[in-house]
């Protein structure tokens, strides 16, 4: 894994952007760097969810809250619409003088098959995890390349690399945040600002309790949430963001974080009809849902994983799940806000 330190960033002391940083892996993400002495300028899209992982940082980092000197800094802006990144960007450069490290980890989560997928999953999907880091990217660099140094890291998935059933729009945006993150690094050699692309598997964040159920809710529900809760098929969330965290400050071309994701992604450029023709055999196994209808751009209700746990009442997922509800209550993951 090639890395750039000719023009390393501060091991601590900097300023780093977090877009998504309100739950989940972002949040983590967030503490890491702060436990690192960086003051961490976090986005999302509810002020509620800002303001309890603004305490959680303080919290977890231990460095106290508020002030001029508060590790978080929260705000709140959605990263699918460009001008709201570009005028946060800016007012994080006045204000701290330039940013060391920016890191997409914005995502939203749509399980379900083809069948019940309209051009509305798609276009959340592409403008969150795609359109989202090429805003951020195209905000920070102009400060980044003034300064001779960066670090921007995005967050895509194993999913952006082998295209996994009943996630399509997921794997849409992924696959097309990849050849961003890649093309970024060769746009910008030599100019001592590096992009890092971050290729998780599983992990357990708590995801699957926010995740959108667009088919059958609680069949998917009761793969989905077991498979992104057990510990041989997942990453713990805090190992995850450490890892990044490392990869992205070293300015690393790539960040590959489980066995599985590493193993999918040779195998699948050595042998791409092998591994499409096992997640076909996957896709004939998983429960078909409902069909949208003879409309593309028609909407089905989007239910959470929450709410499929409940209509499911098992047992058994619940207890395959356990680490993956706890992971949920660490990360700030709840229904009532935007990530």
């Amino acid at each position: 894994m090639s890395t750039d330190a000719s023009h390393a960033v501060p091991a601590s002391g900097g300023v780093a952007l977090v877009a998504g940083a309100s739950r989940g892996l972002g949040l983590l993400v967030s503490v890491e760097l702060a436990r690192r002495g960086y003051r961490v300028h976090g986005c999302g899209r509810d002020a509620g969810t800002l303001d309890r992982a603004a305490t959680i940082v303080a919290a977890r980092s231990g460095r106290g809250e508020g002030g001029a000197g508060s590790p978080f800094v929260p705000a709140v802006c959605d990263v699918r619409d460009a001008d709201a990144v570009e005028s946060w960007v800016r007012s994080v450069v006045d204000l701290e003088g330039g940013v060391d490290v920016a890191i997409h980890v914005a995502g939203i989560i749509q399980v379900g098959p083809v069948s019940s997928t309209t051009l509305g999953h798609f276009r959340d999907a592409v403008d969150t995890m795609l359109m989202g880091p090429v805003h951020v990217a195209l905000a920070v660099l102009p400060s980044m390349r003034a300064a001779g140094s960066g670090r921007i890291g995005v967050v895509s998935s194993v999913g952006g690399v082998v295209s996994v059933p009943h996630l399509l729009p997921y794997s849409v945006a992924k696959f097309g945040a990849v050849g961003l993150t890649e093309g970024l690094r060769a746009e910008l050699a030599g100019t001592g600002v590096t992009a890092t692309t971050v290729v998780p598997g599983l992990m357990r964040t708590g995801g699957h309790v926010a995740a959108q159920l667009v088919g059958d809710a609680e069949r998917d529900y009761a793969w989905f949430a077991p498979g992104a809760s057990l510990p041989v098929l997942s990453i713990g969330a805090e190992r995850a963001a450490r890892r990044i965290v490392d990869g992205v400050l070293a300015g690393r071309s790539q960040v590959e974080l489980t066995p599985l994701t590493m193993i999918g992604r040779r195998v699948h450029g050595i042998a791409p009809a092998l591994t499409v023709g096992v997640m076909g055999l996957a896709a004939r196994l998983l429960p078909d849902g409902p069909d949208r209808g003879p409309s593309m751009s028609g909407e089905r209700p989007r239910v959470t994983g929450a709410t499929a746990r409940e209509r499911l009442g098992s047992r058994v997922v619940d207890a395959l799940s356990v680490l993956g509800d706890r992971a949920a209550r660490r990360t700030n993951e709840r229904v009532d806000g935007g990530a």
